[in-house]
């Protein structure tokens, strides 16, 4: 049988700093070398290691250079460089029987291996997870891996993409004769039983109506294979298996039938653990039973029901983390988009890591997920032709098991777009999934632009590939015309899916109507305007998907800030979005769960414009709200507010007095705007729904801040919480914020003090955060000056049982203090 274990530990690092070069230097370079037989490990002399863990994001550690070539999209970190890593395997006795198999998540990015001296192989994209068999290499007792990650080359990408072995390493002992995860395939049949059958006491609904399932695996063996299903079922984290379902197969194929299924939904994520063993091997993996069915014109269904895709894109990034990021981290940060009401994810734009995928699976999210953003006239470029087919597979082999994955996507506003050569791409891309996985729709996030043949000079890079806040005057605006391209695209996509095309969507449909629409990408406050692309028309992208059946849900740019994509020094990255790096909620986020979420909502915010620009790009941007109430500057002066709610009306008080307010369904979007005269005190909005209190928001202005308090304090003397320690081998991260207060505990917003953090017992500080895009303290400090009147510091924990004490300190406020009490499972 196999071993694997994870071998994330021990390494050594060391980096060597140079000048960025562009690709066609770069493949210059490379060629020299094979000519001349130079060996690259001469780069090794004189080289300083330090020990690390991984994941490792060299990059994000790196100071800021805001001269720095590619600096904007690259956070302005002094990234260029190549890196080494090493470290010592030990093999207690060499089985001459097994392969030996290492297994990479992911390395950004032009990977080579050695061990023992020998090379290996190499691997280039640095997003997706490849293999390599070492077991020619391998001797018993200790063996020396090498690995080279050259980020050498300019540029990296549009977007932060971190530098290193991010993702985790895992060695895999297997028989010769053995099973392959990426050859298992899983197809599933659901039918629902017949009415009668079902609880006639209950709503015909998801929960209520029973299912069958017809499970066939493919197991890419010839021999003989069994094969053992169980429900999982996960209950304060334990995970319980049982009803457990036997299949056995002579041809490597296996066939379950499940009369009374538990299938999996974003609301009901039932999984099951399938196992797969031959004489020789088993392995197991994680799977749901769903249906998922779309339909031109009624829309998205799961298992039966209605569904939209309430979304957003995201960037693998978590801000002091860079790209090495863990579950845990992972986990918070998708908690609290299930918060709003979200219930998929745009994987933006390539593969992502398995333990994202597993946790989608785990708290029920549908992903999009995309194998590349531009094909030949971006970074992959350099890789297209050689890598395209490879790197294809490797995520829709690893992936089409998977409840979450429901649409697989080949591209994102690419060059040529709508012309004869960019079509046959996608055809040859979208040829090639289906080839793989028949069982998803495929599609293609077209930008809002088309230009005629005529006015393209394929020499030129700027006349194939134009991005989306790019307007030009050789481009197609006849909006007929523009959706005749569009319809082009169709014949080859199973879904059209469009970044900022809201306001075209009824002529689109009305013009195809045999596929469905998607926002792939949307604003998150404004729309476009027929007449024009680019527009700051108030009209919230997130609700339109509800108008209309053909359209089965959008994604907002981004859920998320991000490093990377700055509009300019000394933004660090992306900002504007619904959530801060610090999981700090801006205002629009309650917007947007007025609108997804059935949880009853109501939530008061002001405007504020004399808060500082945090260079955010004007069409993704909404209008500068903030949650506070306190405006000390004034003296009498009215307030702009607005008031977010999916209930049926709305009560608004100011220091007990009333003010009359229409209804959210009287007002554009279900926005509540006006003004309140300013005065210090309360404010406090109620919603009711069939005429009873339902939620309600309060708003303090604060006093003097007089002390520090961690979120995770209680009202007692001492506040312990519990955290449970994971896997040896695997890092583990926690988030913990801190805020001004003031006497009554109210936070203070316009406090901008520093803070310093301290920690004692079995964790570490590995970085400070204080969702200031546009700050450029570094991250990987003990301090940081506070924003909005908070501040995080990020913990790693040791691999141990204890006690760990947080403590936060700032000029004239009292300290505040947390504990963490770390428990063995």
């Amino acid at each position: 049988m196999r071993e694997e274990k994870l071998i994330n530990r021990g390494w050594q690092f060391a980096l060597l700093p140079c000048t960025p070069i562009d690709a066609k230097t770069a493949k210059k370079k490379e060629l020299q070398r094979k000519q001349s037989g130079e060996d690259v490990r001469t780069e090794l002399e004189n080289l300083q290691f330090a020990e690390v863990d991984l994941p490792h994001d060299w990059a994000v550690s790196r100071p800021f250079n805001k001269v720095m070539e590619d600096g904007m999209s690259q956070g302005f970190r002094d990234r260029w460089g190549i890196g080494w890593y090493k470290k010592t395997l030990n093999i207690e006795e060499k089985n001459k029987g097994k392969r030996y198999l290492l297994y990479f998540g992911g390395v950004y990015e032009n990977a080579v291996l050695w061990v023992n001296g020998m090379k290996i192989g190499s691997h280039k994209y640095g997003y997706s997870s490849f293999k390599m068999d070492i077991t020619e290499a391998v001797q018993s007792g200790d063996n020396e891996l090498l690995m080279r990650v050259d980020n050498s080359v300019s540029p990296a990408d549009r977007w932060y993409s971190g530098c290193g072995i991010y993702r985790d390493v895992t060695l895999r002992i297997v028989p010769e004769n053995h099973l392959d995860l990426w050859n298992i395939q899983v197809h599933s049949k659901i039918e629902k039983i017949a009415e009668t059958e079902c609880a006639k006491d209950s709503k015909e609904t998801e929960s209520a109506a029973k299912f069958t399932a017809a499970i066939q695996v493919e197991t890419g063996q010839s021999s003989a294979v069994q094969g053992i299903l169980r429900l999982i079922q996960n209950k304060e984290n334990e995970s319980l298996e049982n009803e457990v379902f036997i299949a056995e197969g002579a041809n490597g194929m296996l066939t379950f039938y499940i009369k009374d299924a538990k299938l999996w939904s974003a609301e009901n994520t039932n999984l099951y653990r399938l196992t797969v063993s031959t004489e020789s091997d088993s392995v197991s993996l994680v799977i749901g039973l769903r249906e998922v069915i779309f339909d031109a014109k009624k829309g998205m269904f799961v298992n039966g029901v209605p569904t939209k895709l309430k979304g957003v894109c995201l960037h693998q990034e978590a801000g002091c983390l860079g790209t090495a990021v863990t579950k845990e981290i992972w986990r918070e940060r998708l908690t609290h988009l299930k918060k709003l009401g979200c219930n998929a994810i745009r994987a933006a734009h390539h593969t992502y890591s398995e333990e994202f995928l597993d946790l989608c699976d785990e708290m029920g999210f549908y992903v999009y997920e995309e194998c590349f953003d531009k094909w030949k006239g971006g970074l992959y470029g350099r890789y297209f032709d050689k890598n395209w087919e490879s790197d294809v597979e490797a995520m829709v082999k690893r992936d089409r098991n998977r409840a979450c994955i429901v649409i697989w996507g080949v591209g994102n506003e690419v060059e040529n777009q709508g012309q004869d050569s960019m079509l046959a791409i996608l055809k040859q891309l979208s040829d090639k999934v289906r080839s793989l996985d028949s069982s998803r729709p495929i599609t293609y996030a077209m930008n809002p632009h088309f230009k005629r043949e005529s006015n393209v000079d394929l020499s030129k890079i700027k006349d194939i590939q134009q991005f989306v806040d790019e307007v030009s005057d050789t481009e197609i605006y006849d909006a007929k015309e523009r959706v005749s391209r569009i319809a082009k695209i169709a014949e080859i996509v199973d879904i059209i899916s469009c970044n900022y095309q809201e306001q075209w969507y009824e002529l689109i449909h009305e013009q195809i109507p045999n596929k469905l629409i998607l926002g792939t990408e949307v604003y998150e406050y404004f729309c476009g305007h027929y007449d024009q692309m680019q527009n700051f028309t108030e009209q919230i992208p997130s609700a339109i998907p509800f108008e209309y059946d053909y359209c089965i849900g959008s994604f907002i740019w981004t859920g998320y800030d991000y490093l990377g994509e700055s509009m300019g020094y000394p933004a660090k990255g992306w900002s504007g979005a619904p959530i801060r790096t610090n999981n700090e909620y801006r205002p629009v986020a309650y917007m947007l769960k007025s609108i997804w979420s059935e949880e009853p909502v109501v939530h008061f915010s002001v405007m504020d414009y004399s808060l500082d620009d945090e260079g955010v790009k004007e069409h993704w941007d909404s209008p500068i709200y903030a949650d506070h109430w306190h405006f000390p500057q004034f003296r009498k002066t009215l307030i702009p507010y607005m008031i977010a709610s999916n209930c049926d009306e709305v009560h608004l008080f100011l220091n007990g007095k009333q003010f009359f307010i229409p209804r959210p369904s009287e007002c554009k979007n279900g926005i509540i705007t006006g003004f309140l005269p300013w005065q210090p005190g309360t404010v406090t909005v109620v919603g009711y729904q069939n005429g009873k209190e339902a939620c309600r928001h309060e708003v303090v202005t604060p006093g003097m801040a007089v002390a520090l308090a961690f979120d995770q304090e209680c009202d007692h003397k001492e506040c312990v919480s519990t955290v449970n320690l994971g896997i040896p081998e695997k890092k583990q991260h926690l988030l913990l914020t801190v805020r001004a207060v003031d006497e009554n505990g109210n936070s203070c917003f316009r406090e901008s003090g520093k803070v310093h953090f301290a920690v004692e017992g079995a964790a570490k500080i590995v970085g400070v955060d204080n969702g200031d895009i546009c700050s450029n303290e570094p991250y990987q400090e003990d301090s940081v000056h506070l924003y909005h009147g908070c501040a995080s510091v990020m913990l790693e924990l040791y691999c141990k049982p204890g006690r760990v004490s947080v403590h936060a300190f700032g000029d004239g406020l009292r300290q505040a203090q947390t504990i963490i009490e770390v428990c063995e499972k």
